[in-house]
């Protein structure tokens, strides 16, 4: 009989997400008249930009013809996304990336999951707490960790707490680490890292020889002119960094499927004999093997995100989600609960009032408001007693939330 890998069971409770459909469904079946408004994930709701439509259009003809017809393309992406890559999110902003050191896919969530293909199974984690969960249960399916506390941490991944406490600035590990997950702006804290801050980061991987494995979703969403929008704008990053991208929250592909991650020639990492081996070659050769590329219709979607009509119709999305969510701070505020993010990204961070339970308060919501949002404890044991509210929706979804915490929480 075919044997199961037996670390996918260390995954007791299931994915957030899904569990959070579990419990909207069941209770949605019992109040089948209930409104409820969904704020828990990030899920884009508004229209792709016209631009990209039509880039998508040209490009579903151009497949109708056979002139133009195309199959198989460069399982790295094609030239004419990456060089927009390039020269939009990088060297506009002084930051040296080649076209041949980013490499296009279908999404940043599989990347940086399927970027442990290439490192190995003794590699020490580290990961802030609370953390996106992808981080986390990846590595419990890699074979990484030992089991999960009665916390759910699990045994084997060093957790940096990041709290109201510590202005949730995560500690520098207390052990030596090999890989380091950071995501700025946060999610789902909200918060964003100083350059300051992501120095710290670069000078503690260089003098440790680890690799930080940053995720950058959110960086359309920094207003603040100060904090950086890569990795790469750090000094010595590109000897220690890889950088996952996705076109998901600012142009709204959650559901069309583009992302990119870059890994940059200088990172290196080593055999179990001390021998130092380049990273983006290792990466270059998993990605041929089992990927066939993000297809030519959405690269070419994608592409047009880059144009001018389309930067400026993304902009106005942007503008959309973050006034969205300056809606929820200032209504959660109203009713006197403390409130983080939603500043420079689309999440709002809260604590729970009364010291509730993060599960107790989202079946409040959902049993009073008929509100979705996601409790803080699924992200990690740090994020207990905290909630994330999404500002993906509706203007008229988001102000009626807030009416229903004024009413329901006030």
């Amino acid at each position: 009989m075919a044997q199961i890998n037996e670390n996918f069971l260390k995954l007791k409770a299931g994915y957030l997400f899904p569990e959070i459909g579990r419990r909207v469904s069941k209770f949605c079946s019992g109040h089948p008249d209930a409104n409820v408004i969904r704020l828990g994930i990030g899920d884009v709701t508004e229209p792709l930009p016209t631009a990209i439509q039509e880039a998508m259009h040209s490009a579903v003809d151009e497949l109708g013809d056979r002139a133009s017809f195309r199959g198989y393309g460069p399982e790295q992406g094609y030239d004419f996304l990456r060089n927009a890559i390039v020269e939009n999110d990088y060297q506009a902003r002084g930051v040296d990336v080649s076209a041949d050191e980013v490499f296009v896919s279908d999404g940043s969530k599989c990347d940086s999951g399927n970027i442990l293909d290439i490192f190995g199974p003794d590699n020490v984690v580290a990961v802030l707490d609370p953390v996106y969960p992808v981080y986390v249960d990846t590595n419990v399916m890699a074979g990484r960790t030992g089991n999960a506390d009665e916390s759910g941490r699990f045994a084997g991944l060093v957790y940096l707490p990041v709290t109201a406490e510590n202005d949730f600035l995560p500690p520098l590990p207390d052990r030596p680490v090999d890989l380091i997950y950071l995501c700025y702006p946060n999610n789902p804290t909200g918060t964003v890292a100083t350059r300051e801050t992501l120095a710290q980061w670069v000078n503690y991987a260089r003098d440790n020889n680890a690799i930080l494995l940053f995720d950058a979703a959110y960086e359309a969403y920094i207003t603040d002119p100060e904090i950086p929008h890569s990795i790469f704008e750090i000094d010595g990053a590109r000897e220690v960094a890889i950088e996952f991208r996705s076109f998901s929250k600012n142009a709204g592909f959650t559901g069309v499927r583009c992302a990119f991650t870059v890994v940059p020639k200088e990172l290196t990492g080593q055999t179990s004999t001390g021998e130092s081996v380049e990273i983006q070659p290792l990466w270059n050769r998993r990605q041929s093997t089992k990927f066939n590329g993000a297809s030519y219709v959405v690269q070419r979607g994608a592409e047009a995100a880059y144009g001018e009509a389309g930067k400026q119709q993304i902009r106005q999305l942007i503008d959309f989600y973050l006034k969205n969510a300056e809606i929820l701070r200032e209504g959660l505020q109203a009713v006197g609960i403390e409130v983080y993010g939603g500043v420079n990204a689309p999440y709002v961070w809260l604590k729970t009032p009364d010291s509730m339970a993060s599960w107790d308060f989202f079946d409040r919501l959902l049993e009073q408001a008929h509100l979705v949002g996601t409790p803080g404890s699924g992200f990690g044991a740090s994020g207990e007693g905290y909630f994330r509210l999404s500002a993906f929706n509706s203007r008229e979804n988001i102000e009626e939330a807030v009416s229903r915490l004024k009413a329901n929480i006030g």
